[in-house]
């Protein structure tokens, strides 16, 4: 640490650029520099460390990701091993899957009338056009029908459900049913067994859709309760835990927060996160979650130490998580998925025994 209140830094010799830059030059060519293109490298280097230590990779999805086709890349790097869970708004579970069945999501313009817009039921995210009907409402009859018919073909009325488990659900019918599962991380994400939580379900339009099937008393016992156990429990048994986290919101959170849950609440163990990679443009001085450090989150119990595993690239998700997937793929062998949803149930029970054989210690 008191080398950083020293002048023994690496000499900064301008680098050289080329027609001929391999992305792997690109990032040293980052790293010897400055500023957000030198933490952009030291990210890029620090995933690489992630998977070759076989760390449980978590990958958390705020902003409007997927309607901009990222979907596909997160669906690569599940494909290798590289993301081992997933944290998403269900915004971008959602729109993730308009490109699964095939539905038109098209590049539009920024500078407009929106009131133009909607006379054409045309809907704008930034410079993102999504027809209000071949497209949003299209969706809508697919996730009512694929939710509605989960319910009547179950043979266990009484079994609560995760968000996880809701998302398994309609990744299963993309991967079967849908023109282009290739291109929607929540059917990769099926195959693959990696659990997907949509913490705040009922602030998306997942959630709105199952206001038709509450009326219609055809709903699932859905506890979202049980993300808190489930994400909690996958840190617990994770010997090195990592995040990279796209933006802040309620997923960056929810994947911090499993810390504070085993050390605070349930008081089996303490350490949170190794490692913790956060790509935002959130300010830290305004006090929001967003925008706090990560070194911030040490004094929660969210990560092992402030001083090592962790960085911020402050910038545009949409620039940056394109050129780390691409250096990851081009450093690192492929790994064996670790189908995290098939074990997370076991896992809960398993941290529920551990829980109240510690609770009984503490009387």
């Amino acid at each position: 640490m008191n080398n950083k209140h020293t002048f023994t830094g690496k000499k900064i010799d301008p680098p050289e650029i080329s027609a001929h830059m391999s992305i792997s030059d690109l990032i040293n060519f980052y790293k010897s520099s400055g500023f957000n293109a030198r933490r952009l490298a030291e990210a890029a280097h620090m995933f690489k460390k992630m998977i070759d230590s076989e760390a449980t990779i978590c990958l958390t999805i705020s902003g409007a990701m997927t309607p901009i086709g990222l979907g596909k890349s997160i669906s690569t790097l599940i494909e290798n091993g590289f993301v081992d869970w997933i944290i998403t708004t269900g915004a971008n579970a959602y729109h993730d899957l308009h490109f699964a069945y095939d539905l038109p999501v098209r590049q539009g313009h920024f500078d407009v009338d929106d009131d133009i817009l909607y006379s054409k039921q045309i809907v704008r995210i930034y410079d993102v056009y999504i027809k209000e009907f071949e497209t949003l409402q299209r969706q809508d009859e697919i996730i009512q029908t694929n939710i509605k018919n989960m319910t009547e073909s179950s043979t266990d009325s009484v079994k609560e459900i995760s968000s996880s488990d809701l998302s398994y659900l309609l990744g299963k019918i993309a991967y079967n049913k849908s023109v282009y599962p290739e291109k929607s991380f929540m059917a990769s994400a099926f195959k693959n067994k990696v659990p997907v939580f949509i913490p705040a379900l009922t602030d998306s339009s997942i959630g709105m859709n199952m206001l038709p099937l509450l009326f219609d008393s055809k709903l699932p016992r859905l506890n979202l309760l049980l993300d808190i156990a489930e994400s909690a429990a996958l840190l617990w048994k994770s010997k090195i835990s990592a995040g990279i986290e796209l933006g802040g919101g309620v997923p960056k959170n929810f994947f911090q927060q499993t810390g504070p849950t085993l050390y605070q609440i349930l008081k089996i163990k303490e350490g949170g996160h190794d490692y913790v990679i956060q790509l935002t443009d959130a300010r830290p001085d305004t006090g929001g979650l967003s925008g706090a450090t990560i070194q911030e989150g040490k004094s929660w119990g969210k990560i092992k130490t402030s001083h090592t595993g962790n960085v911020i690239v402050y910038g545009d998700s949409s620039v940056y998580f394109p050129i780390l997937c691409s250096y990851v793929l081009a450093e690192c062998k492929p790994r064996k998925p670790k189908r995290l949803y098939k074990l997370k149930d076991k896992f809960v029970k398993e941290m529920r025994t551990n829980y109240f054989k510690s609770k009984r210690k503490r009387k």
